[in-house]
């Protein structure tokens, strides 16, 4: 499993003309599936999409989680994510969970995620096309891997 993770002061998902997924302050998370990924992965990236020290302390380096910040969270499913991209002009997706089984997957983590995480967890829409619009904030990204 893979999670594009940026720090954002605002992101949302539209589908269709209407938004599905909107936070302040907090994380967005583009999440691909691979295939044999299961429930160690779905706990492993609850954790760290959770805990990972993205966030300015008092004195302004990176030493605060989501947890500790309460800010939002916005997980997307985003298969290209997982996209073979070593060789040619066009990606492969091989490398990429089957739908239905990356939908459990991305369902579990979701599940997960708002288990842990009483401030919130929004997502987009598995499957649809969707306009994910953010403010990136610092820039700051990571990708994770679980």
């Amino acid at each position: 499993m893979l999670s594009l993770i940026q720090r954002v002061s605002q992101a949302r998902v539209v589908v269709g003309g209407e938004v599905v997924g909107e936070i302040g302050p907090g994380l967005l998370a583009l999440v691909g599936v691979e295939p044999g990924d299961g429930a160690a992965q779905v706990e492993r990236m609850a954790a760290r999409l959770l805990g990972y020290r993205v966030f300015g302390d008092a004195a302004g380096r990176m030493n605060r989680s989501l947890a500790e910040t309460g800010g939002g969270l916005l997980l997307v499913s985003q298969f290209t994510l997982a996209a073979d991209t070593r060789s040619g002009m066009r990606p492969g997706f091989s490398t990429a969970a089957a739908p239905e089984a990356a939908e459990r997957v991305f369902d579990a983590l979701v599940a997960a995620c708002r288990a842990r995480h009483a401030p919130g967890v929004e997502t987009g829409r598995f499957g649809a096309h969707m306009e994910v619009g953010l403010v990136n904030d610092g820039p700051v990204t990571f990708l994770l891997r679980s």
